[in-house]
């Protein structure tokens, strides 16, 4: 077996050069990148530099000059903010305007607190007359005519496929009070959609950790411990919940700020506007009746896995976490992030008797099954949601890519969730999956 280092390095070029076969280029669209949940956009973490796309490399600007000039911008949504909500703020933040929520939509979670309009977050559209200092649109251009790709990792996947879903088709509530982005008839904005470990049809993971905003948090305050650098004093990157009047404060503490968004009712399990919900396979399988595929976008998917069966010895395993194994069961390689690694097996550790991604299952009570096949997970989502939504149309993607069907395109054995974003390892280690990809896209 090749070391991990070297497939490291080969796989993503036998991807390009076998799998793919790159093809000329056809079109030089932009590309936007959505991150996922617990993610944030380029100006969270200026003072160290470290980015949602590479870590400390830089994914987007590799992609920028990579075999030519392209357009490729990170865009920042909020964090644990549901599909629809994250949709609104790329449409603005990429056409420019001030995000409106819609009427019907933000009234469904008026009593958690769901405000329609929110001061101040907006985009400007012409940066030669924006008056408040807004920060620039990224395409304002953006219509039929100068389409965009779009890329997302994790929650990001889903929140690319909510906008398709508004651009296309509008809200299925109607009338939403008038802004644009809810009257649909927008086909043709979107060339096509690539999810990069991406919970298509949801993730374990919030069900096995416990209905407790307290363990996600603190998976924040993880995540932002790293991108300062490994100083714990820093503050977190904001969450992005201005819609339910969570802006941090500029001197605010983030403890306390964490402390604020804990006792605020946007956690009730009765929200579904909201990440918590829409991450379940429950909330996953009513999210995949709306967010349709749509037959005029190119879809492209890719899995990855960081779990390996259970097994007495010599699986590259951790051994300290998991030391007896069951081999019915999934356990995290000794290489995934220690952050995800205690939900990744058996149990969830420290805590006593709650089964982890590796062994939980969930069965009756009107439930979306889970069973043996959601095992292998890379930390935060299962490798087989990964693939494509249920009942959706999917294909092994084998050079030529079909529009209106999932094309899937490869799964990465050892990579975990942040292994496919480049931290917190190096990020060029994953640039040549992008370079493929890329090419891939220009090619359509």
């Amino acid at each position: 077996m090749l070391p991990r280092t070297l497939r490291a390095v080969l796989a993503p070029a036998l991807f390009l050069s076998c799998a793919f076969q790159a093809a000329s280029a056809a079109n030089n669209y932009p590309i936007v990148l959505v991150h996922g949940f617990l993610g944030f956009g380029p100006e969270q973490y200026t003072r160290t530099g470290f980015k949602y796309w590479g870590g400390f490399d830089d994914i987007v600007g590799h992609m920028r000059s990579h075999q030519g000039q392209h357009q490729v911008w990170a865009a920042s949504v909020g964090a644990i903010s549901s599909n629809w909500d994250r949709a609104a703020e790329l449409y603005y933040q990429i056409k420019g305007g001030c995000v409106d929520y819609g009427t019907t939509h933000t009234g469904s979670a008026a009593r958690f607190g769901a405000l329609r309009q929110p001061a101040g977050k907006c985009w400007a559209a012409d940066p030669a007359n924006n008056p408040n200092g807004y920060p620039a649109a990224l395409y304002p251009a953006w219509d039929a005519r100068h389409p965009v790709h779009l890329i997302g990792h994790s929650q990001g996947g889903q929140t690319i496929r909510a906008l398709i879903e508004l651009l296309e088709n509008g809200s299925p509530n109607g009338d939403e009070g008038g802004a644009d982005l809810y009257q649909g008839g927008k086909r043709g904005w979107v060339v096509s959609a690539t999810t990069i470990s991406s919970p298509n049809d949801g993730t374990s993971l919030r069900d096995a950790m416990g209905d407790t905003g307290a363990a996600l948090t603190q998976l924040g305050a993880g995540i932002a411990t790293i991108a300062n650098g490994g100083d714990v004093t820093q503050p977190a990157a904001d969450l992005g919940l201005e819609q339910f009047g969570l802006r941090s404060g500029a001197t605010e503490p983030s403890a306390a700020y964490r402390q604020r968004v804990l006792a605020a009712p946007f956690w009730d399990q009765d929200n579904f506007d909201s990440a918590q919900a829409e991450m379940t396979p429950d909330g996953a399988y009513t999210f995949n009746a709306w967010a349709k595929t749509s037959p005029s976008v190119y879809y492209f998917s890719m899995s990855n896995q960081a779990t390996e069966a259970g097994s007495p010895c010599c699986n590259n395993t951790d051994r300290l976490l998991f030391p007896l194994q069951n081999p019915a069961f999934q356990y995290p390689r000794a290489d995934m992030a220690s952050l995800t690694r205690p939900y990744a097996g058996e149990w969830v550790l420290p805590s006593a008797g709650r089964r982890g991604m590796g062994s939980y299952t969930m069965a009756g009570g009107g439930r979306v099954p889970v069973d043996a096949s959601w095992f292998a997970n890379d930390g935060v989502v299962n490798t087989v949601s990964m693939r494509a939504p249920s009942g959706h149309p999917v294909r092994d993607h084998k050079g030529t890519p079909v529009r209106g069907s999932w094309n899937f395109l490869k799964n990465y054995q050892g990579y975990d969730h942040f292994d496919m974003v480049g931290w917190p390892k190096s990020g060029p280690r994953v640039y040549p999956i992008y370079d493929a990809v890329a090419a891939i896209l220009y090619g359509l």
